[in-house]
């Protein structure tokens, strides 16, 4: 009797490290579970249940290089996905080397937004294709109209810049009806001390540190506007949170997050501009207190409930489920 179709997961964050490759993975493998064996593992082979695995899913193209090499050099290019994350595809130079390797040896690649496929070769475009994430749906909370309270959810590392949030919370210390959390840890001790100097120069500015998931979910939901400033992304999970429960978002111009907004989306500010997320912040709460037609906020809150399905739950599974097909149709 032929054994259950196994699909294994590769991914270098576990549960412990609560960011997105591991929300990634632990809800692949829920939705891949009903029709085939999918387990997670850091790094592949991991013991005798490795023989009868018939296919991998490799997230983050550098960071699992190691086994993607194995898989390719005993099974070949047969049933290897690779899932091209941020800092694969916007390295400071361009395309890791490591991600040029592991696009070379995948039989298909996985990108979670729209512009990522333009970073890959000419050559790579055609075996790629485009996975939204998704989260569930939650109600769109009423809130009030006295303050703006914005919150930024992301663990405190360079590629994430914090550093554009500390320096417009300088910038907004005095606005007495605008507040800003910060959820996530020091990963960079530097950035960690930057947070704590930032909560004593501006009464604006609470950092929470790290959360559960579902608490920060919760905080996102409370919030009037979600900030996200990052240098580089391959498809955040906090837009898709803020999206699906009707919190507009606040973003980098980059290409991860024009990617998941869309281009024509009203809410960017030039990375790393401070003065240009103050000022929007600043409209934002203007705008709560003296509504008007056309205004920013309501125009960005109609603009991600037109993104909203992208992210549906359903959508991604049907898409999950399609690679796993064709990763098992090829042996």
């Amino acid at each position: 009797m032929p054994h259950e179709r196994s699909i294994v997961i590769v991914t270098p964050a576990l549960a412990d490290a609560n960011n997105g490759n591991w929300q990634t993975a632990s809800r692949w493998a829920r939705m891949l579970a009903p029709r085939f064996r999918a387990r997670i593992v850091q790094r592949w082979p991991d013991g005798e249940a490795s023989e009868r695995d018939d296919a991998m899913i490799a997230l983050h193209a550098v960071r699992s290089l190691a086994s993607v090499n194995l898989w390719a050099g005993i099974r070949g290019e047969h049933g290897l996905a690779v899932v091209m994350t941020g800092t694969d595809l916007y390295g400071a130079d361009g395309m890791d080397p490591g991600s040029m390797e592991a696009v070379s040896l995948a039989q298909h690649l996985v990108v979670l937004q729209e512009l990522a496929q333009e970073m890959l070769p000419a050559s790579a475009r055609s075996k790629t294709r485009v996975i939204f994430q998704s989260t569930t749906k939650r109600p769109t909370l009423t809130k009030p109209r006295s303050r703006l309270r914005a919150v930024m959810v992301g663990h405190l590392r360079d590629v994430k810049s914090p550093q554009t949030l500390f320096d417009a919370a300088l910038l907004l210390r005095g606005e007495r009806d605008l507040f800003i959390d910060h959820i996530g840890e020091a990963l960079d001790a530097r950035l960690g001390a930057r947070a704590r100097a930032t909560a004593k120069g501006s009464a604006q500015y609470r950092w929470l540190g790290g959360l559960p998931h579902e608490d920060a979910r919760r905080r996102i939901q409370r919030a009037h506007l979600l900030v996200h400033a990052s240098r580089a992304e391959g498809g955040a999970h906090v837009i898709m949170e803020a999206v699906r429960c009707g919190t507009p978002v606040l973003a980098s111009a980059v290409d991860g997050n024009i990617g998941m907004l869309g281009s024509r989306y009203s809410g960017y500010f030039d990375h790393g501009s401070a003065e240009q997320l103050a000022a929007l912040l600043l409209e934002c709460r203007d705008e709560l207190q003296r509504p008007r037609s056309g205004a920013l906020l309501k125009r960005l809150r109609e603009q991600c409930r037109a993104r909203a399905p992208l992210f549906d739950p359903a959508r991604e599974k049907a898409s999950v489920l399609r690679l796993a097909e064709d990763l098992l149709a090829s042996e």
